[in-house]
Formats: structure tokens, C-alpha cells, sequence
């Protein structure tokens, strides 16, 4: 940046009431110093701010002014090193005491003036006072860090509370089914074996939901295609090959809601593989869709097997499972229906607005 260069205008005293005028708008405290930094002229806010005496400002050097107030290191920096080199020099933040206001954040601004007509130079030397501005920043900062390591603790916290409840319902899936071993009763026997099952079902969501490390949002389509992995690997036998597999779009949901979503999915799958094909059957397959048009979705679970079997309540609308899926899709503010193709079943959990329904 070029330093300025002042030309004449008009007479002598004319150009100094002007130059004193423009200097007194100036809202910062101003100074103009000559080659020596005495100083030449102030502005009106420099006095107000400083609370000095224009009589003991006017012609004397600015180190001297007051008891020395003015003697600050990097003052001195600025004027007799800096500016010297540079002719220019904008925001050079000082924090030290100065006059009456105590300690204080300041941004100096010099500038040197050339004369077209004259070896001698002026300094313009501005002062903005950003005390108030850098606490700000430095609480924002402190805000910002505290807000940051509440946050690593509550991860910390909820990573403890996932592993401690991993442990719990492995622990109590392993009495269920030692429980289911040992007692005589088929009932009783039946009843354990499907409560063992139902822990198994919430922890393979509970394991699923861990693997996204408590984000707010997740992909339904990863979430319910590594879910049905899972079930698939741990439910179907080897003597008969049942395929489970997602067709899902890409949208997400809130982690919140994919816990019930999740648990009604895996409360249908198994009753699919448990119920859907009594006997081997080729190509035995069970599908799980979920179609979102944002804020309404379905979700369905479907099978080529025997469809509705009188036998099995869990079937036909009356067991535990059907009950359970129920109360999930009431959580969610949706409906649930079953409902019997040329071959198998599909039960679809709908969730749509209340205002869209109205």
C-alpha cells in the first residue's frame, strides 16, 4: 500500500481548521505525530477517552506524556520499528495498561504521511479498544471447549451404558435358556425358549444401534440390511435355507425411532423363520421393505410360506409377537396390518400423519 501523499489546499490556516476538523469526526482516539512522535494533533474522542488535558497533549512527545503512562513497549515497537519499515501498519494488537482505563486490549493503526514538496513525514496513529470483543471470543472459546468435553463425557457415559446393558441381556438370555433346559413342562419350556428369543431380539438392536456411535440419525437402509444379516445368520438352519433380504430406500430416522423400528422388524422375522415354513420348502424366502415419503413410511415384512396358520396364534394375529408388534407400532403413531397373499403373508406397520389423515 502506497503512503499518503498530501498536496496543497487552499492557504496554510485553511488547511489546518480542515485537518483538525477531520481529525475531531474520527470516533476512535487519533493521534497525529511528527517524524519525533510528538504530537501534533488529537482527536476530541482521544482526550474524552484518555481524560487528558489538550494543554499537556499539544507538542510534547508521547512517551512523556502524563508520568510516562505512554512509555508502553509495544507502542514504541510499533512507532520506531514497524512503522518506519512498512509506512503502513493496520490492527497491531497491543494488550497492556493504558492511561485511566487500566488493562486493555487495543488495536494500533499507523499510518506514515509523505509531503510532495517537503522531506519531513507525519504519523496517523489510531487506537480501537477490543477489550469487551476478546473476552467475548475467550468465553465463546472457554463455552465451546466446555461444551466439547460434555460432550466427550456423555459419549464416554453412553458407550458405558451400552456395554453394561450388551452384558445384562446376555446374561439373562443365558438363564432363559438354561431355565428352558432343565424344566419338564413343554409349555413352560415353550414359553422360555420365546422369551429367550425376544432378549436375543433386543440386543441384536441394541448391538446394531451401538455400531453407530449414538449419532442423532441413521440410514435405514445399512440399519436394517446388517439387522437382518444378523437374524439370518443365528436363526436359519442349514437343512432349510431361508433368504431374508431388504429392499429399502436411503432415508434416515431418528436413532430414537429406530429402536422400535428395529425391534418390530426383528419380532417379525423370526416369526417368520419360526412359523412361515414348518417344512423345507425351495427358494423359501422372506422380504423386508421400507418405502418413506417423509413424514409418512411403511414398513413390511413379507414370505412365500403357508401364510396364516390356524394353529400358531403368533400367526394369526393373536400371540405375544403380534401383541408386541402392536405396542411398538403405537409408540410410533403407526397401524399395523396383516394381510394373506396367493402364498405367504405380509404384515405392514404404515405411519402416517395425523394432519394428512384428517
Amino acid at each position: 500500500m502506497a503512503a499518503l501523499m498530501i498536496y496543497p489546499v487552499g492557504n496554510l490556516e485553511d488547511a489546518s481548521i480542515l485537518a483538525q476538523a477531520i481529525v475531531n469526526t474520527i470516533p476512535e482516539p487519533f493521534l497525529v505525530l511528527d517524524a519525533r512522535f510528538q504530537v501534533l494533533a488529537a482527536s476530541r474522542s482521544f482526550y474524552e477517552t484518555f481524560a487528558v488535558d489538550p494543554d499537556q497533549v499539544q507538542g510534547r512527545l508521547l512517551f512523556d506524556l502524563g508520568d510516562g503512562q505512554w512509555n508502553i513497549a509495544a507502542l514504541r515497537l510499533l512507532l520506531e520499528t514497524i512503522i518506519p519499515d512498512r509506512v503502513v501498519m493496520n490492527d497491531f494488537e497491543v494488550e497492556d495498561n493504558f492511561p485511566v482505563l487500566g488493562r486493555r486490549t487495543m488495536l494500533l493503526s499507523g499510518r506514515k504521511v509523505l509531503y510532495e514538496d517537503s522531506e519531513d513525514i507525519t504519523i496517523l496513529l489510531a487506537f480501537q479498544d477490543v477489550t469487551a470483543r476478546r473476552i467475548i471470543e475467550q468465553e465463546k472459546q472457554a463455552l465451546l471447549q466446555q461444551t466439547e468435553e460434555l460432550l466427550q463425557q456423555k459419549q464416554v457415559l453412553f458407550q458405558e451404558m451400552q456395554h453394561r446393558v450388551a452384558n445384562s441381556l446376555q446374561i439373562i438370555a443365558s438363564i432363559l435358556m438354561l431355565k428352558a433346559r432343565v424344566v419338564s413342562s413343554e409349555e413352560t419350556r415353550f414359553h422360555l425358549e420365546a422369551a429367550h428369543q425376544r432378549v436375543m431380539s433386543v440386543a441384536a438392536v441394541q448391538q446394531h444401534l451401538h455400531a453407530t456411535d449414538g449419532i442423532d440419525q441413521i440410514n435405514v437402509r445399512h440399519y436394517l440390511t446388517k439387522l437382518c444379516s444378523a437374524l439370518a445368520e443365528s436363526m436359519v438352519e442349514d437343512s432349510r435355507p431361508i433368504a431374508v433380504t431388504v429392499n429399502a430406500d436411503g432415508g434416515m430416522i431418528e436413532s430414537s425411532e429406530a429402536v422400535s423400528l428395529g425391534l418390530i422388524v426383528t419380532e417379525l422375522v423370526i416369526n417368520a423363520i419360526k412359523y412361515a415354513f414348518p417344512a423345507p420348502k425351495a427358494e423359501a424366502a422372506i422380504l423386508v421393505t421400507y418405502a418413506s415419503d417423509a413424514p409418512s413410511w411403511t414398513l413390511s415384512v413379507s414370505d412365500n410360506g403357508v401364510g396364516i396358520d390356524p394353529n400358531h396364534q403368533a400367526r394369526s394375529g393373536g400371540g405375544l409377537g403380534t401383541t408386541i408388534v402392536n405396542a411398538l407400532a403405537k409408540q410410533l403413531n403407526a397401524e399395523m396390518v396383516l394381510s394373506k397373499g396367493a402364498t405367504g403373508l405380509t404384515v405392514s406397520v404404515t405411519k402416517v400423519p395425523s394432519e394428512a389423515t384428517a
